[in-house]
């Protein structure tokens, strides 16, 4: 759902552009299939660098995608009906549904699952900042849908056409999936909206803590981007993090104004001479510290995951064992 890798630092170390075994015939035949727009398969030779940005990404994506079934989890057993409680549900099924799609891509790179599910427990690899924060209302569960949801899917639209196949076709499945998350989300505050004074108040005060940590979610300016750059000649990333933030606010304020709600933002206003929204400066301080850990849900989000994790060893233990006895069976009568 989230692509922040691409503008993330790797931790102590740099991803150089050519590997030492690697030719220069093969480095220019992989460059050539990507200036003719075309598609990478796992068989197919590709650079060791670009190998680790797509681990990087990839995994990175699903880590979201696991991690954020948590903010609106917590809100199932709270939901105000039957139906935005069946709702929920379904939605938050299809975030785990695609973090498998993604986990699944990412092996297809030579990375093991548990590799990667080590190097979120452990700290090391990084998942999207937006959901290391409460949700505080029930007004927040349809914000995250309506904004949250609707800046991922405008990040992820144009994966659908990355460089490598089984991400591409992966974010194919997952995009449709997350417009209806947007949709839902989207319907469920248009009913508050239509309710009380106290359920439009709630409304608001949710859109007044998200909105700027969804235009964070796309990274950091393109000057301050460590990775995209690299990513977008490769084909991976095709709209820059500026671009797609752009692209966000002018397709949301529309939104907004036919919700009734009024964006947190002084200096949002329209320009005719740019033919977009100006908008006002990101606290980028409060981003890299919640990237960093130090957000106000990090610890509690990680923990709730390593738990989690460690409490379903006994499923994994046993759809294995019964796998492992299917096969023994199989052997049997075939011999």
């Amino acid at each position: 759902m989230y692509t922040q890798a691409l503008s993330i630092p790797d931790e102590g170390r740099s991803v150089k552009p050519i590997h030492p075994k690697e030719s220069p015939q093969q480095i220019q035949a992989f460059e050539d299939r990507i200036a003719a727009d075309g598609r990478i398969e796992p068989q197919d030779w590709m650079p060791e660098a670009y190998r680790k940005t797509l681990v990087r990404q990839i995994s990175q994506h699903a880590h979201s995608e696991i991690v954020g079934m948590l903010p609106e989890g917590n809100w199932i057993s709270r939901a105000p009906s039957l139906k935005r409680k069946a709702i929920l549900i379904a939605k938050v099924q299809d975030e785990a549904g695609h973090g498998q799609y993604l986990y699944s891509a990412a092996e297809t790179l030579g990375t093991a699952r548990s590799d990667m599910l080590d190097a979120l427990h452990s700290g090391k690899a990084k998942y999207s900042s937006i959901f290391n924060y409460p949700t505080l209302s029930w007004a927040d569960v349809g914000v995250i849908g309506w904004l949250v949801d609707g800046a991922a899917i405008m990040n992820q639209i144009p994966l659908c056409r990355c460089s490598y196949g089984p991400y591409a076709r992966a974010m194919i499945r997952v995009c449709k999936e997350e417009s209806f998350h947007q949709r839902q989300g989207y319907e469920s505050l248009l009913a508050m909206m239509q309710g009380t004074q106290s359920q439009r108040d709630m409304v608001q005060d949710a859109v007044n803590r998200w909105w700027w940590k969804c235009l964070a979610m796309f990274g950091p300016p393109d000057t301050d981007s460590a990775h995209s750059e690299q990513s977008m000649r490769w084909g991976i990333k095709r709209i820059s993090n500026d671009e797609l933030r752009q692209k966000f606010v002018d397709a949301t304020v529309p939104q907004a104004k036919v919700l009734g709600v009024s964006l947190p933002d002084p200096h949002l206003k329209w320009n005719e001479a740019r033919g977009h929204y100006d908008f006002g400066d990101i606290d980028w301080d409060e981003f890299w510290q919640t990237v960093n850990g130090h957000g106000p849900c990090n610890r509690e989000r990680l923990a709730t995951r390593v738990k989690a994790h460690a409490q379903g060893q006994w499923v994994r233990d046993a759809a294995l064992a019964y796998a492992q006895k299917q096969e023994r069976k199989l052997q049997q009568e075939a011999a």
